[in-house]
């Protein structure tokens, strides 16, 4: 039998590396595709994605292919190598064909197609699919055979493997891909992490604490309610008899305003009638549930109550809103009365205002995990009520407290590492 000649032979090898490329592309393209786009284009109608799909169903089924097609490839090439260097160099030059071999599939067979693969898989990957298909449907019964011999070594060693084939992203992980998304616009894109971190955010976190509720106090004289109805900047508010953990019900300044018109035949009966039933929300329930339930009931406030049924503060829809889309207004510090910037750089806070606020209007971390307050954080860092003239640090944060009033911080004076004091 004629052997084969070296034209044969050079040009077997070069098809054969070209195959392997081929594989090395393939088996890095289809591992490196993000899944959820081609979830999309698949059912966007795209034959390529569908295809690609189907085969990482059963991803260990698609690199047993690949491998088999691999190395199928690799060892006819090394064997062909073996023949061509015996032709031109003689059997006792045959140490020169592994290391050709290993240079030749190793620079233009593995390295620069898995490369290429790595900076575009979708474009490799897709068109491969096409040839994948068939083959997996030609070779399945091999490829069923290698799986199940390697999965039957495994388990003598005591592995167990466990095939997750979900696609699904658990909270963090879609958290982490819309904070990444590259080609997302930034207020988007908080918007779609305030949604995310609704369900990290309780009530408390955002309610207006119960020393700041303006409410109508039914015994009041009838002079006394008018007026409050009158300066009030809230839509609704609480009426309640003596203390505030009485509510009567709430009060709606939209049918206020028919009798405020004839104040002179105003009475408490006809205020008490324009009043609705109070909704309670439990302290502690996430954002996201609240959210739910105010639009389930198809309510827009809430008195939060404890385990005691102590009202606590006041929570409402625009609140929860404003945790996915931000204040709505334009200039935060400025419009903030419990917020007021200094010439130095540092800002003079009311004790009461919530830790977020200051977060959210300076766009600064102070600690929340903890107390909810302004006051409420000096006070647990210094584990007891500070004189007026104490200084602290939290972090990177200088507090200097200015005015104490009723054992709490009425006022403090704050600024940033760094900044002017």
């Amino acid at each position: 039998m004629d052997e084969p000649s070296i034209g044969a032979l050079s040009t077997s090898i070069g098809v054969l590396v070209l195959l392997s490329a081929y594989f090395s592309s393939s088996e890095t393209a289809m591992m490196r595709l993000n899944r959820f786009r081609l979830k999309h284009l698949a059912n966007e109608g795209h034959s390529g994605a569908r295809k690609a799909h189907r085969l990482l169903k059963r991803p260990d089924r698609l690199l047993s292919l690949i491998l088999i097609g691999n190395n199928l490839v690799n060892f006819t090439a090394a064997s062909l190598s073996t023949l061509l260097v015996i032709q031109l160099l003689g059997e006792h030059n045959l140490a020169v064909a592994p290391i050709a071999c290993t240079i030749v599939f190793l620079i233009f067979a593995e390295v620069a197609p898995k490369t290429l693969a790595e900076a575009y898989p979708e474009k490799i990957a897709l068109p491969s699919a096409y040839i994948l298909q068939p083959l997996m449907s030609v070779g399945w019964p091999i490829v069923e055979l290698v799986n199940r011999l390697a999965n039957a070594f495994l388990r003598l060693i005591g592995f167990r493997q466990e095939v997750n084939t979900s696609d699904h992203l658990s909270h963090e992980e879609l958290r982490t891909v819309v904070y990444e998304g590259a080609h997302i616009a930034e207020r988007p894109q908080g918007m779609m992490l305030g949604v995310l971190d609704l369900n990290k955010v309780t009530v408390n976190d955002i309610m207006v604490p119960r020393t700041e509720i303006e409410g109508i106090d039914i015994d009041d004289e009838i002079d006394e309610i008018i007026r409050r109805v009158r300066s009030t900047q809230h839509t609704r508010i609480p009426v309640y008899k003596e203390d505030i953990d009485k509510v009567i019900g709430m009060l709606h300044l939209r049918k206020a305003a028919r009798f405020l018109t004839q104040a002179d035949d105003l009475t408490k009966a006809a205020i008490l009638q324009e009043t609705d039933e109070p909704y309670f929300v439990p302290e502690n329930t996430p954002l996201q549930t609240q959210l739910v339930n105010f639009q389930q009931i198809k309510e827009r406030i809430g008195l939060v109550v404890d385990e005691y049924g102590d009202i606590q503060g006041i929570v409402t829809m625009e609140d929860i809103l404003e945790e996915i889309v931000g204040e709505f207004t334009t200039d935060l510090a400025g419009t903030n009365v419990n917020i007021h910037p200094g010439d130095d750089g540092s800002h003079l806070i009311d004790g009461s205002t919530q830790i977020r606020q200051i977060n959210r209007t300076l766009a600064w971390e102070l600690p929340v995990s903890g107390p909810k307050t302004l006051s409420g954080l000096i006070i647990e860092q210094l584990q007891s009520i500070p004189d007026s003239n104490c200084c602290i640090k939290i972090d990177d944060y200088r507090i200097e407290i200015i005015q104490i009033q009723e054992n709490m911080i009425k006022t403090a004076r704050l600024s940033r590492e760094g900044e002017p004091f």
